[in-house]
């Protein structure tokens, strides 16, 4: 009895076509891509809209003197640039080093409210408007992949360098900042994976750890004890 049993379980039955309840033939999926995971190197490029603004600390000693108020107002930024992915380990590996430098166009403002007991409330607006070079220097953490997607988390630093500062209004923009920054970086995204190439939205936020004020002889920068970058950015990555 043991052999014919022996014999039957080790019989192949040809695969049977997936069909629905209605019995209409489900699709197949295809792994896109499949040799992925076994190149150690991957280039791209993003494009990053996001937003952005200060985070600041007032001096609560000139609050109290002058009677003036801030607040930081979150303004739209843009970016783009490439993408470098390098595998740590085996083509088994989870973690990936990235490095993405790029180029940031970003404004960021902040409200100053001057109130008074003889005259009426005045708003008056500071804004900063730069272009910022980033070299974003990332961890990232993928999981493992199932058919043709894949979660990941990613974290680093990321230092930045303006290049150039423009304020339209000289008389009254006269809140200045630093040109070098460094900030935290974390986020999330979901690789998908296509025929021709990898595409991977990202949210990512980003924290300075950099006082960026320049203090200056004036109203504003004085009523300021600190002000850090703080960014949130969806990131729109394409690989292949």
């Amino acid at each position: 009895m043991a052999a014919p049993l022996a014999g039957r379980a080790q019989q192949r039955h040809p695969a049977k076509p997936n069909r629905s309840k209605g019995g209409n033939l489900k699709g197949v999926t295809v792994a896109n891509l499949s040799d992925y995971d076994g190149r150690w190197f991957h280039p791209g490029l993003y494009f990053a809209p996001g937003f952005s603004r200060f985070f600041l600390e007032q001096s609560a000693a000139y609050i109290q003197k002058r009677n003036l108020t801030a607040n930081s107002i979150i303004s739209p930024d843009f970016g783009v640039g490439i993408i470098g992915d390098v595998r740590l380990g085996n083509n088994r590996s989870p973690f990936i080093l990235r490095f993405a430098p790029g180029v940031n166009f970003r404004t960021r403002r902040v409200e100053f409210g001057a109130h008074g007991s003889t005259q009426p409330d005045t708003v008056y607006t500071q804004e900063v408007s730069s272009t910022v070079v980033d070299f974003p220097l990332m961890l990232k953490y993928q999981s493992e992949r199932r058919r043709n997607t894949r979660v990941y988390m990613l974290a680093g630093v990321k230092p930045s360098v303006s290049v150039t500062t423009r304020r339209t209004d000289l008389l009254r923009n006269r809140l200045m900042v630093n040109d070098n920054d460094i900030t935290l970086e974390y986020g999330v995204g979901l690789d998908l994976f296509y025929p021709l190439f990898k595409f991977a939205p990202e949210l990512r936020f980003s924290h300075g750890l950099r006082n960026l004020l320049i203090d200056r002889p004036d109203a504003y920068s004085r009523s300021l004890q600190s002000l850090r970058t703080n960014t949130v950015t969806l990131y729109l990555n394409i690989q292949n």
